[in-house]
């Protein structure tokens, strides 16, 4: 079957990571055309704004997009083209899969662990104004019904992967409306699947918790803010946001992304690590029913980081991109 899908390569290490990816999905014999997006720095050039490009309505069309790092200006510049993105297609989850990667180093070992964060509201709305000179209003929206959709969203991920716990993620005992709310709708939810077990962790705990001993953790249903921060904890746990792939998923759309930085630079020099875009694309590869092709290829790099010969710099090796991918094509079949 052939897949037509969205392609935003990124800001600065994006275009060369995305090239990689994609030379290796080829590789695995799936079907990909691929409707590439304008680079936005060409479009800015152009006084054209990139949410206004057509990307928007290329992935309704296709359903499903696979996007490199797009750069956010902090405490200034236009708003995050990434939020804009969920927003405008209504991405409700986040999907942030942890675990150990053989041969790269890291803190604990036997971590696997998948985080799902709400991605429309909270902190995250950016309802934002200046009450008078010197004070600013942030707004925290919290619904039932956005918290509900996310609640379920978890719990069937839960059965379906057979997940065994989920831990919800909040600040009640502080915010006793907001993240009541949030709570309340999941233990309506989690009433419906007996077979999982549900428990409860203030933030602060959770965090403190997830430093002490990750593998007590199974699966964390979080707000956005929360899930924002708390997902790239667990990553710097077992690597950093290198090696963790990233998902945002709605009813009619899916954007699969790598949520590193652009890494300026290091772009151009063909040094890149590709790892963290490729584990997103293996979840695109599922999400598309191509599930033969996305374990062959998980298979591969993990047997590429096993043997340790062509890992690049980042992780203490000299390979280049290029060499990376091609190392990993090469022992699709083995």
């Amino acid at each position: 079957m052939k897949h037509t899908v969205t392609l935003i390569p990124g800001d600065g290490i994006g275009p060369e990571v995305s090239e990689a990816v994609q030379r290796i999905i080829a590789a695995s014999g799936v079907e990909i055309e691929w409707e590439p997006t304008a680079a936005r720095g060409d479009l800015e050039r152009r006084g054209v704004d990139f949410m206004k490009s057509g990307v928007v309505e290329s992935i309704r069309k296709n359903k499903v997009a696979l996007k490199g790092p797009l750069a956010t200006g902090v405490a200034s510049g236009p708003p995050s083209i990434n939020v804009g993105l969920r927003k405008a297609l209504d991405l409700y989850a986040n999907v942030r899969p942890v675990k150990n990667l053989p041969g790269v180093p890291a803190r604990f070992e036997n971590v696997d662990m998948v985080l799902i964060r709400e991605n429309t509201e909270d902190l995250y709305a950016g309802l934002e104004h200046e009450v008078v000179p010197g004070v600013v209003e942030s707004l925290k929206i919290i619904t039932e019904k956005a918290s509900t959709r996310i609640a379920r969203f978890a719990f069937e991920y839960a059965r379906k992967w057979q997940r065994k716990r989920i831990h919800g993620i909040h600040k009640a005992n502080i915010m006793k409306m907001s993240d009541g709310l949030f709570l309340a709708s999941i233990r309506k939810v989690a009433a419906e699947y007996p077979e999982i077990e549900y428990k409860e962790l203030i933030i602060d705990n959770a965090c403190m918790q997830m430093v002490l001993n990750p593998r007590q953790y199974d699966m964390l249903l979080l707000t956005n803010l929360y899930g924002d921060i708390m997902s790239d904890l667990a990553a710097g746990l077992v690597g950093g946001l290198g090696v963790v792939p990233s998902a945002n998923v709605g009813e009619t759309a899916a954007i699969f992304e790598a949520v590193h930085g652009t890494a300026p630079d290091i772009a151009g020099k063909g040094i890149a690590n590709p790892t963290a875009l490729l584990m997103s694309a293996i979840l695109m590869l599922v999400h598309l029913g191509e599930t033969q092709a996305a374990a062959r290829i998980e298979n591969a790099f993990y047997t590429v980081y096993r043997e340790g010969k062509s890992l690049t710099r980042d992780l203490g090796g000299t390979a280049t991109t290029k060499e990376f991918a091609e190392a990993v094509i090469g022992t699709l079949d083995k």
